[in-house]
């Protein structure tokens, strides 16, 4: 099995257990938006049973990938057309595709992953189902506690700035307000006048903290948090798995959730 991404790979070990064999073409840290693949990656795409990307714009280059290496394998896009989500605008005027950071949304990636699976390897279905069974169980319990722990917080607290926009979701099932973004997207740096704006908006609004992410540096973030008296927090984790505890989809849950609670906590 072949994901674009290490959180999706994550998802498919989970439901596969020993009966996968999972590879992210993505490395841990790397940049999933600007992702360039090697020739490896086309070895990779060739061998695989069936190849899960997100869609929605996030890796649409494993398109280009899957074409030039005459890839046979279907291709899972697990963001796509979802039924019962609420899905919110993204670049231009395509979906943002960060569904995953609402754990009730992660829930069905774990869906279409079971069937994929299961129409993959009939003999084992029963085993898959099982498998996702209890892996929705779990992510259900995590959906709650995260609703629990922010919905605590002052409402006045839960305004923020995040880096890029991959919080949307998050945002939305957890209760927090976005008053902006610092980049439109990863690698377009914005302007002074932009920064300008965006500092203007932090200190009407009460901004009070910067979403930063791991894969990204946090220099610009923090020089915008010098200027406005903001909270830079770091090591949230959005495209990409980390170091334990943010080694899984739900360790990284957990880890993003602590982050935010204890920057917003506060006075």
């Amino acid at each position: 099995m072949v994901t674009t991404t290490t959180i999706l790979a994550d998802l498919v070990r989970e439901v596969g257990g020993r009966h996968v064999d999972v590879v992210s073409l993505v490395a841990k840290g790397g940049e999933v938006h600007t992702f360039d693949p090697r020739p490896a990656d086309v070895q990779r795409i060739t061998r695989a049973d069936v190849i899960f990307a997100n869609g929605l714009g996030l890796d649409d280059w494993l398109t280009t990938l899957a074409t030039d290496a005459g890839a046979g394998a279907p291709v899972v896009r697990l963001g796509e057309d979802l039924p019962d989500v609420t899905y919110l605008a993204g670049d231009q005027e395509a979906a943002n595709p960060h569904l995953w950071l609402n754990v009730a949304y992660a829930v069905k990636y774990v869906d279409r992953i079971e069937a994929a699976l299961a129409g993959a390897d009939p003999a084992d279905a029963a085993v898959y189902g099982a498998a996702a069974d209890a892996y929705r169980a779990r992510l259900a319990a995590l959906d709650g506690e995260i609703r629990e722990r922010i919905g605590v917080l002052p409402v006045a607290n839960r305004v923020v700035v995040s880096f890029h926009d991959a919080f949307p979701y998050f945002a939305t099932a957890y209760g927090l307000t976005i008053a902006g973004t610092i980049v439109d997207a990863p690698g377009q740096d914005p302007g002074a006048g932009e920064i300008a704006d965006l500092v203007a908006t932090i200190r009407s609004s009460g901004v009070k903290a910067i979403f930063a992410e791991a894969q990204f540096n946090p220099k610009l973030a923090e020089t915008i948090a010098g200027e406005t008296g903001a909270v830079v927090v770091t090591d949230l984790y959005t495209d990409s798995v980390g170091d334990a505890p943010a080694d899984t989809y739900e360790g990284l849950m957990r880890s993003n959730a602590d982050r935010v609670v204890e920057a917003l906590a506060g006075g």
